[in-house]
């Protein structure tokens, strides 16, 4: 018996060295960790229970027979995270350079099926090279496995993507249908076709960085929801993401404690200017309502003008959408709106509830929006919010233009708490464009046609530049002091605790992709 335990222990000793002590000297000359530490600095210390470890590939072409490694290049298994159960997957760079195998693709699936089973999140942490070419189409039919499960798991439990080195080529689509992707600046890149195969199809020169890293897809694509700057930073924000998030669609996000007290913030009632031109910014509104240092922004350098994040209000985890004046004036635009329809369905999918600060006076204008179709992008959010049936409050803090107004989650589509500033100017559009439509004969008969403009848009901006006319409708619950804010929202979202909708049977509504 002593014999075959020593036996194991080889095996396992071997297993655990991955590709072997000079590849994993690469990878941290890289500033990497391996797939093994990665998951050891994740997990709860001592937590992790190892799927598949003396798992090998099947391949006997090429030569690869005389070439096998245990584990074939996937750690995974499962384990906890400040205590809670989580399956995670690591692409081991140091074996085939993690290309994915079938046996591979066989290890992530398991877990998949595990964590759908039992109800927990699935974490990836990606490091690859693509497919195994030795292993042609077994090795993209194991893709195509892992793709359908990111499918079926969708909206049922938490799939969460660190990009921790490459990821190219139909190895990307996996992290696209997952929830949070996150990336390693200067260390990770996504595309789909690389540099070289760029150059010979489009003539372009191109680095891996530029076509596909980290500060590409955080700015310009929106591909990845965080940036961080090294593998720790990375695993730090998986865990961090993770604490706003329930385990699955049929619980909640954990609520921390917390006793309400004097709930008055004076400061919000210095943040927005007096001119309705002027810019501010909606950071400070955010900090100001919700719990200390809890706000967690996603997509922070993308579609600047629009704010998505988590945050803890009175302990309960919520999701905020908000505009942002320093930006586009907070207009909405293409990118803005898949940006917060997104986000508005993640938290639907997971019991989020859902806060919404407004200060919109529009759609962006122009023939670039119109010709990328901000028509259906913007729909999207629009469609996204009235379709959400987690509990839903809006403040409008102070434009609420056109129907941007509709679309940011107004009393129309169904939310279900809507308060406003003083300062909240609800109308079809503002004062001074009003009057130029509304008055324009009277204007241009006027001895003095820019005092008779400036008057009628005095007369136009009394009657509709505030939100009274809202309010006398029913359109807006309450008008607040700013002060009020964050004691108001801590009781509605309370009292919208247990909410329950019900909606027409249907398969699926079909949104405007």
């Amino acid at each position: 018996m002593e014999s075959k335990i020593n036996d194991l222990k080889q095996k396992l000793a071997q297993a655990h060295l991955g590709g072997g002590e000079k590849r994993i000297e690469k990878q941290h000359q890289k500033k990497k960790l391996t797939a093994r530490e990665r998951i050891r600095y994740f997990l709860d210390e001592g937590s992790f229970e190892e799927i598949g470890v003396l798992v090998t590939h099947r391949t006997k072409d090429f030569g690869m027979e005389k070439e096998k490694y245990y584990g074939d290049g996937v750690v995974t298994g499962y384990g906890t995270v400040n205590g809670r159960l989580v399956y995670v997957f690591a692409q081991d760079f140091t074996v085939f350079g993690g290309a994915l195998s079938e046996t591979h693709a066989e290890k992530i699936c398991k877990i998949m099926d595990l964590a759908l089973k039992v109800g927990a999140p699935v974490i990836g942490l990606n490091d690859s090279g693509g497919a195994r070419i030795q292993e042609g189409v077994r090795s993209l039919g194991g893709y195509a496995d892992i793709f359908y499960r990111n499918v079926q798991s969708s909206g049922v439990i938490p799939q969460l993507s660190a990009i921790m080195g490459p990821c190219a080529g139909g190895a990307v689509y996996s992290p696209a249908m997952t929830d949070f992707t996150l990336m390693v600046q200067d260390s990770s890149y996504m595309f789909v076709t690389g540099p070289n195969v760029v150059k010979t199809v489009t003539n372009e020169e191109v680095s891996a960085e530029a076509l596909g890293g980290a500060s590409t897809h955080s700015t310009k694509s929106g591909v990845a929801h965080v940036t961080s700057a090294n593998d720790i930073e990375c695993l730090e924000d998986v865990k961090r993401l993770l604490s706003y998030l329930p385990q699955n669609n049929t619980e909640k996000a954990p609520c921390l404690p917390y006793e309400i007290d004097d709930e008055i913030r004076e400061n919000l009632a210095d943040i927005v200017p007096d001119n309705p031109n002027k810019p501010y910014d909606m950071h400070a509104v955010i900090e100001g309502i919700i719990d200390a240092e809890s706000f967690y922004e996603i997509h922070k350098d993308h579609a600047e003008n629009i704010i998505v994040g988590f945050a803890r209000l009175g302990g309960r985890s919520i999701g905020v959408i908000a505009n942002n004046p320093m930006f586009l004036a907070g207009c909405l635009d293409v990118n803005s709106s898949k940006k917060a329809a997104r986000f508005t369905r993640f938290c639907d999918c997971f019991n989020i509830p859902l806060l919404v600060l407004e200060d919109v006076p529009g759609f962006l204008p122009g023939t670039d929006q119109e010709w990328n179709g901000i028509i259906v992008h913007g729909a999207k959010l629009l469609y996204a919010l009235s379709e959400a049936t987690v509990p839903r409050v809006t403040v409008i803090t102070r434009k609420a233009y056109g129907g941007a107004y509709d679309v940011m989650n107004s009393k129309h589509i169904g939310a279900d708490m809507n308060f406003a500033w003083p300062s909240a100017e609800i109308a079809v559009m503002g004062a001074k464009g009003a009057a130029e439509i509304i008055f324009k004969r009277e204007i241009k008969a006027a001895d003095d046609p820019e005092a008779k403009w400036k008057e009628k848009e005095a007369e136009y901006a009394e009657l509709f530049a505030n939100p009274y006319s809202a309010a006398e409708r029913g359109f807006i619950d309450e008008v607040i002091l700013p002060r009020n804010t964050r004691r108001k929202l801590i009781k509605a979202f309370a009292m919208l605790e247990n909410k329950e909708v019900d909606r027409p049977k249907r398969k699926h509504g079909n949104i405007p992709l």
